[in-house]
């Protein structure tokens, strides 16, 4: 909202306001007004790509939504069928999914798709997820903004993507910030994704022009959906990383405890000691990782030994040494996940 005082709003700023006021709806539908003629202006610029639109539970549930809906399509007769797609929250369709079902179903007659948004932050279901007939599922940021040091939610990802698969259904990763999570993201076969990391949000004229110049990372192309035993080398990658916070926390007296100094005993260490039966073993990275992943705890023991003499700000000053490492090892790391 270009606010005559207060400059530009993001949604978050007004949407709540609104929620369950008649004033949603009528902002809605000029929304997807917007988005339809929106579509037909860059059609014009050459540029044929769909445009999704959020709805609040209260347009969709409004008895009538989808005689709406084909009266804003029929003005705009050039848009052809499945350019305009609608996302949904999860808790909000779960909340009346009787009847958000019947909706789904009458707007699949008018080539208009569903996507559920923010997946797995509601009350998530097979029975809901075959109940619903979504074309695509969009992971909430939340799962995939600490993947890349959170081994719960690298899980949860793993489990998405999963069922989407088993219910043909197409995924995408809201909050890809950085080239890594993209990567990640990639390894775990999900090949759709939006963020910071690809890019800002921009106004619609500048749209054709990034498009037309826009080239995803080197690093990204190089990526495949990696086999079972790989992804747990990316479950390993995970665990160092949490260990290295953790460890961090400990230095700055955040944590009580430090994670396990033995390089055998982390989560990392025992996959280490798992892999030495295993094809990966004979794999010349393979002995530059466990070297490089014995330095790190060499190093954590040291900088452990000055916290413990009262030497806290000469520890923390050398986290950069340890970083460094780190950085070297998950570089080994992805040097074998693209054997």
């Amino acid at each position: 909202w270009q606010h005559p005082e207060r400059g530009l709003l993001a949604p978050a700023e007004f949407l709540p306001i609104i929620e369950d006021h008649p004033l949603a709806i009528k902002l809605g539908e000029w929304v997807i007004e917007t988005a339809l003629s929106q579509i037909e202006n860059w059609q014009y610029q050459g540029l044929d790509i769909p445009i999704s639109v959020n709805i609040s539970a209260l347009q969709l549930q409004h008895v009538d939504f989808i005689e709406r809906l084909k009266a804003l399509l029929s003005a705009h007769p050039s848009i052809p069928s499945g350019y305009l797609e609608i996302e949904v929250l999860e808790t909000s369709a779960l909340e009346d999914i009787d009847n958000i079902s019947l909706v789904i179903e009458e707007c699949r007659k008018l080539d208009v798709a569903f996507a559920l948004d923010d997946f797995g932050t509601g009350y998530s279901s097979l029975t809901y997820l075959k109940r619903l007939s979504v074309k695509m599922l969009k992971i909430d940021k939340s799962f995939v903004r600490d993947m890349l040091y959170d081994r719960d939610d690298l899980s949860i990802l793993e489990g998405v993507i999963g069922l989407a698969n088993a219910f043909r259904r197409t995924v995408i990763a809201e909050g890809v910030e950085t080239i890594e999570h993209g990567e990640m993201l990639l390894q775990l076969g999900c090949e759709l994704a939006q963020g910071y990391g690809i890019a800002r949000p921009m106004h619609a004229d500048k749209m054709p022009k990034w498009i037309e110049t826009w080239c995803s990372p080197k690093s990204w192309q190089k990526c495949q959906r990696l086999s079972f035993d790989k992804l747990m080398m990316l479950h390993a990658t995970v665990e160092h990383r949490a260990w290295l916070i953790a460890f961090e926390h400990y230095l700055k007296n955040e944590n009580s405890h430090p994670p396990p100094l033995d390089h055998h005993l982390c989560h990392y260490g025992q996959w280490l000691d798992n892999e030495r039966s295993q094809e990966t073993a004979h794999l010349p990275e393979f002995d530059d990782i466990d070297t490089l992943h014995q330095q790190v705890h060499f190093l954590a023991a040291e900088l452990y030994q000055l916290h413990t003499d009262g030497q806290q700000e000469k520890a923390l000053s050398r986290l950069e040494e340890l970083y460094k490492l780190r950085d070297k090892l998950i570089q080994t790391m992805k040097n074998m996940l693209l054997k």
